[in-house]
């Protein structure tokens, strides 16, 4: 998810008041219509989890990863298909090719991490409604079925029975609180501090925590939080949905030595073009925000062939051929109710809250 600023909790309310208040009154679309000739910006939707979660407090992994309900998605690509252009980010990257122009009003939705929810209730709803989408996957997780490693660290900071953590990269030993709501605030600030460590570090702490508290991911697939398999993919790809990179293994591509970030976008691309036919050159930078990326990450996926690369920056895209490897995204979140998730649509630049620089937020991206 974004990182927000101080402010962002009130601000988001007030946002989502005024955005559910336009709607409401009917405002929204006249002013969207006068507007809609001078608009040819790209306004991409940014996904990770399509769920049903009924209680949150028996959820044991990232709840913010959970972007909306079955029954609000469908409302939302419903809303989407009425009112705006819906496009593939493969046709974006053909104008790019071509020096075409984007319709107006164009609007793509991704998915990052590639989670078996969004197979088994994304797709269903995107097929029904017509709305075309790209998956960003992480070829290693596909092929293993193991959670990714911060869904993991968050899932055993909320079900450990320690009551403590040791964490010497932080020079930090802290209490582990009680309440599960406790939890989930204290895995959450845990999480920002991780991602900012280079890699090797990040995975030697989770692998540490993993061996202190007897919680392997080992290979076991986990039910509520599950990868798509291959079958799945090929299914989804079939029916017209493209499927792009998310790297190999869900590292942060900043925190990589060259030599293994060449890897995670080589091999990811050469993988999924070997296991679903066809061209793979739609790219998402995992976790995605400012820290994620930089110019060597950027210079790496252009020379490995990807068309076009989706950051997890909040914004739009008023010059999408000319920032093609850094595009700006709007992320989608389970409190957003349908208003807000139309004026953000409407008017993303009064909608939405900034991507603060610095660690990024608790969401993996």
């Amino acid at each position: 998810m974004v990182t927000r600023t101080a402010e962002s909790g009130t601000g988001a309310g007030i946002r989502s008041r005024l955005g559910e208040l336009s709607y409401a009154l009917g405002v929204l679309w006249p002013l969207q219509r006068l507007y809609r000739p001078l608009l040819h910006d790209l306004r991409i939707l940014a996904y990770h989890r399509v769920l049903d979660v009924p209680d949150p407090s028996r959820f044991d992994f990232d709840l913010e990863l959970v972007s909306a309900s079955p029954d609000c998605f469908r409302e939302q690509m419903r809303l989407l298909r009425r009112h705006f252009h819906p496009v593939a980010l493969g046709e974006v990257a053909a104008a790019f090719r071509e020096g075409r122009a984007l319709p107006p009003n164009a609007v793509a939705v991704t998915f990052d991490d590639g989670y078996d929810d969004n197979y088994r209730l994304a797709y269903p709803i995107l097929r029904e409604v017509g709305v075309p989408a790209t998956f960003f996957v992480s070829t290693g997780h596909v092929d293993s079925g193991r959670p990714f490693a911060y869904d993991w660290l968050v899932h055993m900071v909320l079900t450990t029975s320690a009551s403590d953590v040791d964490l010497p990269e932080f020079g930090a030993r802290e209490l582990l609180p009680a309440s599960r709501e406790g939890r989930h605030v204290f895995a959450m600030r845990l999480l920002d501090h991780v991602k900012t460590l280079d890699d090797s570090a990040q995975s030697a702490l989770i692998a540490r925590l993993e061996r202190t508290w007897a919680m392997p991911r080992g290979e076991v697939r986990h039910p509520d939080c599950q990868p798509v398999s291959w079958t799945q993919l090929r299914e989804m790809r079939a029916a017209g949905f493209e499927i792009g990179s998310h790297g190999v293994d869900h590292r942060m591509l900043s925190k990589l030595p060259q030599t293994d970030l060449e890897n995670e976008l080589n091999e990811s691309k050469a993988v999924l073009e070997r296991a679903l036919g066809g061209p793979a050159d739609l790219m998402a930078y995992p976790v995605g925000g400012d820290r994620a990326f930089d110019g060597r990450v950027i210079a790496a996926t252009n020379a490995a062939g990807y068309a076009l690369a989706c950051t997890y920056i909040c914004g739009v895209n008023r010059d999408p051929a000319g920032n093609r490897y850094t595009l700006r995204r709007l992320p989608v979140e389970r409190a957003m109710g349908l208003g807000w998730f139309a004026a953000m649509l409407a008017f993303p630049g009064l909608m939405t809250y900034p991507t603060a620089t610095g660690p990024e937020r608790t969401g993996q991206a």
